[in-house]
């Protein structure tokens, strides 16, 4: 029954993300698209795909289990097999990173090949014309030709906390990751970035001095955990700048293939941050920003001394927004940003607002000559594909209720849809004068039905969605309630995408309770200024968006029981739960918090100053928010939830939250993760912590089915 299986098709699926096509490079003048893909819905190895758009038909380029010969297939990040890939201005040349090495293929013809280099190889990169290869291995950044030979070091040095052609925070801005070498279009020169970490304080250790007062239980059933090791392999060498301490010191150097490197010039005491670098045809750029966020300078930087000048410059009196994919420039030279007024967030071309009021741009995926192609979101469940240029101006790429996305070169269109029909969407390949190809996807349909409805509640028209059991019927009786919001800055929960969460949800509304998800203060899709009321503030607004679209919701279903609400949670979810049963024990009667930051100082500085500021500057925010003051007035069930091998939220936030409860005598519980991440569901306990939340459920809300449906 679909009870007994959604939890173990969530870990054999990997949150139905198997199986699912991704990482779209267009090229070969728009006649070739590569992908990556593993072969089932349930297949935890990712190949390298490459579609003829002529034939429609796909070719096979890598195979990981096949080039491996059965050898231990190397996992990093959510799936094993071909993760990290680039490829030549025309997608001919393609290097991967697979089981350590570095490897090449033809994306037309040929076989694999595995290039006789330094390992382990991160981020490989052909330059525009296929004649080299840039990686990153051990800190240093390498060069190798395209046929193997000449490997050799551009930059590294023996110092350990220094490392070369990597750059932490241009993921901001990056469309795929953080990146930290970039190319000239000639091949010849190379943009890096030197990041040395020996200032960054060491990562907060999950030791017994966090939690003075004992452990909790463990997933696999024993008592108390050992806390006095790391929690993976490495964890003692792991460096991040936590609000308020010092940042990695990031330099931008040029060099060409055999001369002398030479150092990028700006004011970095005013700009510490990089948070984006390229090269496109009209030179290198950066994009740093100031401490406080406040301010963000485009520099274009002079290929021959380093020296840089500003191109751009943004500011704000809270902190101004990174849009992915920008700055950008077009062929002709036209500079793409943003603009935010109050209620919109604007595409600009050369500073002129190209996109309408009410119209939020999200992203911006690239350009093709003059054309620019972007995200925006109008309706805030739904994020649209856009494309504006010169001559065929502002249009509208996609059509239907769904989360959009794409890629597009040479005239050949990507147009990936996610919509509520399965999980993972669909890709087509669009180009004039061919038919439409489809790109198969093999996720898996889900064993569960979704029965929910979405909402538009309140006085703010915050979006929600209510999930109720499939065998309940309006009016046949009470129902609790399980509040499960996200509710922060950066994630939307209430989509008109079909995804893990959204049967998650479900899951728990079949156990026998309704289940509410809402967006509010601060989420995205709202334009700037609702994303800036949680400014110095990041759960007052938030709160009072969840309690409202409670009673809202209530007042449009009367089965939802307002005498028994938890409220469920994760990341800044979980924290927001803890708060509601902290600061709103009228309201919410339990809370499982999974994974929350529970002392503001203890997580990433780039991240929470943004909201925040600096902890030296504003500790009346920070205390505001500081979850171990409140918790001595508990008075409410809590489960607390944190995996110990976490590299996103350090464990320490829950265990010290757990020790302060137990030194005030605040009856809790404590469910600790040994191996496990910031994300558990897909792992190997997700059975064992689902059951878990349910048996809180049961025992502290009175949640259960009727026998005919259990």
């Amino acid at each position: 029954m679909p009870l007994t299986t959604l939890p173990e098709q969530l870990v054999r699926t990997l949150r139905f993300t198997r199986g699912v096509p991704g990482r779209f490079v267009v090229g070969g003048g728009g006649e070739t698209v590569l992908f990556l893909r593993g072969r089932t819905g349930d297949d935890p190895v990712t190949c390298l795909w490459a579609l003829d758009v002529a034939s429609g038909r796909e070719r096979l380029l890598a195979d990981p289990v096949r080039l491996l010969a059965g050898g231990r297939l190397e996992r990093r990040g959510r799936v094993g097999g071909v993760e990290a890939y680039g490829a030549d201005a025309v997608a001919g040349v393609v290097a991967f990173a697979l089981g350590g090495g570095l490897w090449t293929v033809d994306s037309g013809k040929g076989e694999p090949r595995r290039l006789p280099v330094v390992g382990p190889v991160s981020d490989p990169r052909p330059d525009p014309a296929g004649r080299h290869i840039a990686y990153v291995s051990h800190g240093a950044l390498r060069v190798v030709e395209a046929d193997g030979t000449g490997d050799r070091s551009m930059a590294q040095t023996p110092t350990p906390g220094v490392e070369f052609g990597v750059a932490p925070h241009t993921g901001a801005t990056s469309l795929d990751g953080a990146r930290g070498h970039w190319w000239s279009p000639d091949g010849n020169h190379l943009l890096f970035a030197r990041t040395d970490s020996r200032r960054v304080q060491p990562w907060p250790m999950a030791d017994p001095a966090a939690d003075p007062a004992g452990g909790g239980d463990r997933a696999d059933g024993t008592d108390s955990p050992d806390l006095s090791a790391p929690d993976d392999p490495g964890r003692e060498a792991r460096r991040t700048a936590l609000a308020g301490t010092p940042n990695p010191d990031v330099t931008l150097w040029l060099s060409g293939l055999d001369g002398p490197s030479v150092q990028v010039s700006w004011d970095r005491v005013a700009h510490e941050y990089v948070v984006g670098a390229g090269w496109d045809t009209h030179g290198p750029w950066a994009l740093v920003q100031s401490r406080d966020q406040r301010t963000v300078r485009f520099l274009g930087i002079d290929p021959d001394d380093g020296r840089t000048a500003v191109l751009h410059e943004q500011r704000d009196a809270c902190w101004v927004h990174l849009v992915p994919g920008l700055p950008a420039r077009t062929a002709s030279g036209a500079l793409l940003a943003h603009h935010d007024t109050s209620g919109t967030r604007h595409l600009t071309w050369d500073g002129t607002d190209v996109t309408p009021q009410g119209l939020q741009l999200r992203a911006v995926l690239g350009t093709d000559g003059d054309d620019v192609l972007f995200t925006a979101t109008d309706e805030p469940t739904e994020t649209h594909l856009w494309s504006h240029g010169p001559k065929s101006g502002l249009r509208k790429l996609s059509s239907g209720a769904g989360v959009h996305s794409g890629a597009r070169s040479g005239g050949t269109l990507v147009r990936v849809t996610r919509d509520a029909g399965r999980p993972g969407g669909r890709a087509e390949v669009l180009r004039a004068g061919r038919p439409v190809v489809t790109v198969l996807s093999y996720a898996e349909r889900p064993v569960l039905d979704v029965h929910a409805e979405d909402f538009v509640l309140g006085p703010r028209a915050l979006r929600a969605r209510l999930h109720l059991p499939s065998w309940h019927r309006r009016g046949s009786g009470p129902l609790p309630v399980l509040v499960d919001s996200y509710g922060g800055a950066a994630l939307q929960r209430v989509t008109a995408e079909l995804d893990a969460r959204v049967l998650v949800a479900q899951w728990f509304a079949e156990q026998g309770c309704a289940v509410l998800t809402t967006d509010g203060s601060g989420t995205p899709g709202r334009g700037p200024g609702w994303e800036r009321e949680v400014h110095g503030d990041l759960f007052g607004p938030v709160l009072d968006d969840q309690v409202s679209a409670l009673r809202e919701a209530a007042r449009r279903c009367p089965d939802l029981d307002l005498g028994r609400v938890a409220f469920r949670g994760w990341s800044f979810g979980g924290a927001l739960a803890a708060v509601a049963v902290l600061r709103r024990p009228d309201v919410f009667h339990a809370a499982v918090a999974g994974a929350g930051v529970t002392d503001q100082r203890l997580y990433h500085a780039h991240w929470r100053e943004r909201f925040l500021g600096h902890p030296d500057m504003y500790p009346e925010r920070y205390e505001a928010c500081d979850l171990l003051r409140d918790a001595p007035g508990l008075t409410r069930p809590l489960l607390l939830i944190h995996g110990l091998a976490d590299t996103n939220v350090p464990p320490v936030n829950t265990l010290r939250l757990s020790a302060v409860l137990r030194a005030a005598g605040r009856p809790h519980e404590l469910l600790i993760l040994p191996g496990i991440g910031h994300q558990p569901i897909g792992s190997t306990v997700t059975r064992q912590l689902l059951e878990r939340q349910v048996d809180f459920l049961r025992r502290h809300l009175g949640v259960e089915p009727p026998r005919s449906a259990s």
